[in-house]
């Protein structure tokens, strides 16, 4: 790390890179221009390749060799830097045959509670009989890191099953996040991916109490009363310390005004008498 990257890391401030809004405009873009479904089958009109670092560093060595070999008429290095050219090729071709075909099917997520993680299940299928190797599935966010990937292998003419997580922002019912499944089967100098938006909707609960109050008591019924609904006088007998869950209109707010005059933060509230009609 350099000087300048310790002490902006110590004083608070973050260098940002001045296309990253643009970025995430013309991301966000693309991204709604994918139609929802909860199955998608990767075809050649929805699948990209792209050369990883390995493979930019493969071809800059090629280069060298082929520049070195021409220069010093060597015809062993002719031979070397062809095959290791031959097999990049045969290896890009692999590498997005990979990934074209696949098929995949979300089930339905479980509803959870805010603050947890949200578990997708994707079911991968095949129907070539050669097996599919290093198949990674991840979900997408807001920052420019690449996100976390579970991998798997789907076997010929079968299926796997797959779990990604993904953490909802906030309780209520949201949309599913962009997935993105990828690989870099054979050599790693490739890297073929596609992304997917599921059409499926997550539900997120509040996070529930750690220590609820406790419920109510229940009112004695007569046997005779069958399924009389019960109802209450209105009339009171006393007050009692506040507890949670009282309704706001059984506070008695002169005796907390005199309460937090005097410096104690105590509430109370009416105690009423049930009777039944």
């Amino acid at each position: 790390m350099t000087a300048a990257a310790t002490h902006a890391s110590a004083s608070g401030w973050h260098w940002r890179h001045p296309l990253r809004p643009l970025r995430r405009r013309v991301q966000a873009w693309f991204h709604n221009r994918l139609r929802r479904t909860d199955t998608l089958t990767l075809t050649q009109r929805n699948v990209y390749i792209l050369p990883t670092r390995a493979g930019w560093m493969l071809a800059v060595t090629l280069l060298v060799l082929l520049i070195a070999s021409i220069n010093y008429q060597l015809n062993l290095g002719y031979l070397l830097t062809f095959l290791l050219a031959g097999s990049a090729l045969v290896g890009m071709h692999v590498c997005h045959s990979n990934l074209r075909g696949v098929s995949l099917h979300l089930n339905p997520p479980e509803p959870v509670h805010a603050h947890q993680a949200l578990v997708l299940e994707v079911r991968l299928g095949s129907e070539r009989r050669r097996p599919r190797h290093g198949i990674g599935l991840g979900v997408m966010g807001d920052e420019d890191s690449p996100p976390p990937l579970a991998w798997t292998d789907v076997p010929g003419q079968g299926q796997a099953m797959l779990q990604v997580a993904w953490k909802a922002p906030s309780r209520g019912l949201h949309a599913l996040p962009t997935v993105l499944v990828q690989t870099l089967f054979p050599l790693g100098t490739f890297r073929v991916w596609s992304l997917w938006r599921p059409a499926a909707t997550a539900l997120v609960y509040p996070t529930p109490e750690d220590h609820p109050p406790p419920l109510p008591p229940g009112e004695p019924q007569d046997a005779g009363a069958g399924s009389a609904r019960v109802h209450t006088t209105g009339e009171y007998d006393g007050v009692r310390a506040y507890r949670r869950g009282d309704p706001i209109k059984s506070v008695v707010w002169k005796k907390a005004a005199q309460a937090f005059a005097s410096g104690r933060d105590e509430l109370v509230s009416r105690d009423a008498l049930s009777s039944q009609r």
